[in-house]
């Protein structure tokens, strides 16, 4: 099937790495004339000559942190620059630290709102005008499946990123007239750099390895694994796709089937 990609112009938040990569890289697979972010311009380097590599496709970059108040618009710009316009905009961000309620402060909190949602807020803001004059413009948020079923020790993750799911659907609903659409991937465990992390604190906490804590993961899912970054990014590509044209308002939950609800 042709998802209709060719030639858009994409804008991919948290990209030099882990989800965002898969997603941009993916995207140049399609055709689509990709700008990456992140905050490490030799990450970002590394990162864009590989997507080259592997897909022909130029792809550039933005440095800059999103979850900085001063630093989405200037993002926005700069991608716009290069692109031309804006037809794909991709907000997504690491995820903040792991935790239970009485071991974080205020100001860890504060953080963690503008880094998992916040940065969404801003981010779409800045890119509204250049996504109203695109006519098939497509808005992905990132968030988790810890949306639906809170994830243990994330309590940061599990609480903010909710507020993200409800921008989105807002979004789609206030702005369908405009010709933008808004979706957002709830992804599950997936095998990105941020997921071996928490698993090395999780080993270090029970006393036992990543991959016993790996497999204990994989045991939740009926399909006993963890996913894989290309498999996000497939589904990520499809939601921004014109084939997904009346595809908006969507939470969509690419987690293996580890969420066990049926809404």
């Amino acid at each position: 099937m042709d998802l209709e990609l060719a030639g858009k112009k994409a804008f991919v938040a948290g990209s030099s790495r882990g989800l965002g990569y898969a997603a941009a890289r993916i995207l140049a697979q399609e055709g689509c004339r990709v700008v990456l972010n992140g905050r490490d311009a030799g990450n970002l380097e590394e990162a864009s000559s590989q997507i080259t590599k592997k897909t022909g496709s130029k792809v550039s970059f933005v440095v800059g942190d999103a979850a900085d108040p001063s630093q989405p618009e200037k993002l926005i710009k700069g991608a716009v620059e290069i692109l031309g316009g804006l037809d794909l905009l991709v907000t997504n961000s690491g995820g903040p630290p792991s935790g239970k309620f009485d071991s974080i402060n205020e100001d860890t909190w504060q953080r963690a709102i503008d880094l998992s949602f916040m940065s969404h807020v801003r981010l779409i803001k800045a890119a509204l005008p250049y996504l109203i004059e695109s006519g098939q413009a497509s808005v992905l948020t990132v968030t988790s499946y810890s949306v639906k079923q809170p994830i243990p020790n994330l309590v940061l993750s599990n609480s903010i990123r909710s507020a993200t799911v409800g921008l989105t659907k807002t979004l789609a609903l206030e702005l369908g007239s405009e010709g933008i659409r808004f979706n957002s991937i709830l992804p599950g465990w997936t095998e990105t750099e941020r997921v071996h992390e928490l698993m090395r604190n999780r080993a270090e906490e029970n006393g036992t390895t990543v991959e016993e804590e790996i497999k204990k993961i994989a045991a939740a899912s009926p399909l006993g694994r963890m996913g894989t970054p290309e498999e996000f990014g497939k589904a990520a590509a499809f939601l921004l796709s014109p084939a997904a044209s009346y595809i908006t308002g969507v939470m969509l939950t690419v987690d293996g089937g580890m969420y066990k609800g049926t809404v």
